[in-house]
């Protein structure tokens, strides 16, 4: 047994329908609350803020294509996703997977990792919310003092960390904190809030593209691909390393795998709930990025409020729409804190299940049916990294970690393809195992092009991951104890 041991299929599955002792999660979720929660999810930073800062630093117009180059990736992950969501449709997405195939270190690694997807991900639209709503009220007139409502800490490759003179970004502390009050109110509430969210941000992001579409100054799209100026600043270097920052921007479908356990009939629910957001979300994501990078030089957008800019400077005509993207982005970026959070609080609670994380988090609120002691820790250390990071740090942490998640997935699909063969599959993803292999080829290599200081911090991540392992996790490991008492 060891560090390799695996948690079998079978087990899994026992723990998620409560056999055991272990606590039971509500099934609540339809596919139309998957699909939304795919959507809300993914339609967030990434379209509302990192398409502008990785249009200006790193691709340019170009952008769109490096959105559909990520979406390419996450089109092979999202089968092996799929697959998997219905052999083992539990909490825990990438790392119940991976625990079930691959062995309970690389569960754990995942698992950890899968905190920078989920919770360093909330804490990155935080601050993007925070860049919005300051927008929205200056509108109005109404100027939030910066020291309390940016982040205390810049950071460049150049100069590294630096203090900015600013206390604490409150609107994001804000935000995090309303969202755990309403994930703490149960799955029901939850789907409901960030439903009505996602129609109202989808609906402004077609406005803004159908509108935005005759403001258009095709001269900003040239050159489409500038010229590479070193180091993945634009030419197809910069294509390909925005690519890799902005896969973030599709970790919605994940958490549509990690909702697998409150899912009504999961099985069918979720493969749609995977594919059909994705199929929304990359829509949306190229389109956008197009009519952004053609209403403003793409050098201008920069910024958290990156949408805001280029309808400003499409100029005074174009003042209503502003005012409808701010409120939509203010709405739609909750709604991805919220599911993003939604995700973190699951992974954690599958972790507690199997020994490796707390027991506390595993407990299960009767009245509302959710983890509320990993909601509360989960809504607060977001909070505080919300409050004091940078954006575009956040971002490309972010993407290191689910990449590595998602290759792995698409590893896990086709050892349990081999090792569990006449297991009841209702998905099978198509043509593997080349769809497997190719997938994770991609995201290896977007991975590569991430550049050396943020491997550096992910792999300072990774290694406090695996001392918490050693020191807690190993040692209260639910499956290790089976294993010594069976022998």
């Amino acid at each position: 047994m060891g560090l390799w041991t695996v948690k079998p299929v079978d087990a899994l599955i026992a723990a998620g329908e409560g056999k055991h002792g272990a606590a039971k999660l509500a099934r609540g979720l339809g596919t139309l609350d998957l699909i939304l929660a795919g959507v809300g999810c993914t339609v967030g930073a990434g379209i509302f803020v990192m398409t502008g800062s990785q249009a200006a630093t790193h691709a340019g117009p170009a952008v769109a294509i490096s959105f559909a180059f990520a979406a390419l990736a996450c089109l092979f992950a999202g089968l092996c996703f799929a697959e998997l969501a219905t052999v083992i449709p539990v909490a825990g997405s990438a790392y119940s997977y991976t625990y079930a195939t691959l062995g309970e270190i690389v569960a754990w690694l995942v698992g950890w990792n899968l905190v920078l997807e989920y919770m360093i991900s909330g804490s990155a639209v935080a601050v993007g919310f925070s860049g919005y709503l300051n927008a929205f009220l200056g509108q109005w007139g109404v100027h939030l003092p910066t020291n309390l409502a940016s982040a205390p800490l810049s950071y460049s490759d150049e100069k590294g960390f630096e203090w900015t003179g600013a206390f604490i970004n409150g609107p994001a502390v804000f935000i995090i904190a309303l969202c755990g009050v309403i994930l703490s109110l149960g799955i029901k509430e939850t789907a409901r809030f960030n439903n009505i969210s996602v129609a109202i941000k989808v609906g402004a992001m077609v406005l803004f593209a159908v509108v935005g579409i005759f403001y258009v100054d095709t001269a900003n799209w040239h050159p489409f691909i500038p010229e590479n100026t070193g180091d993945g600043a634009f030419g197809w270097s910069g294509v390909f390393r925005a690519a890799g920052t902005l896969f973030f921007a599709y970790i919605g479908f994940d958490a549509v795998s990690t909702a697998a356990q409150e899912a009504r009939a999961p099985q069918r629910t979720v493969p749609r709930g995977i594919l059909g957001g994705l199929a929304v979300c990359v829509t949306l994501y190229v389109v956008v990025g197009l009519v952004m990078t053609g209403l403003a030089p793409y050098t201008m957008l920069d910024a958290p409020e990156a949408i805001f800019i280029a309808i400003k400077n499409a100029g005074p005509s174009l003042a209503w729409l502003g005012m409808i993207i701010n409120l939509a982005a203010i709405l739609g970026l909750g709604s991805a804190i919220l599911i993003c959070n939604y995700g973190q609080i699951r992974i954690f609670y599958a972790m507690a299940r199997d020994g490796l994380m707390p027991p506390s988090f595993a407990s299960v609120n009767p009245e509302h049916h959710v983890p509320w002691q990993a909601t509360l820790w989960v809504t607060v250390v977001a909070a505080i990294i919300g409050g004091i990071a940078p954006l575009d740090v956040l971002g490309d942490l972010v993407s290191l970690g689910t990449l590595m998640a998602f290759a792995l997935v698409c590893v896990a699909t086709l050892v349990l393809r081999v090792r569990d063969p006449h297991r009841p599959r209702p998905f099978r993803v198509p043509y593997l195992p080349v769809v497997a292999v190719v997938g994770a080829v991609i995201c290896v290599a977007l991975m590569i092009s991430l550049g050396l200081s943020n491997w550096i911090r992910f792999g300072a991540w990774s290694l406090l991951g695996l001392a918490i392992y050693f020191l807690y996790g190993m040692r209260n490991s639910a499956r290790q104890r089976e294993a010594q008492l069976a022998e």
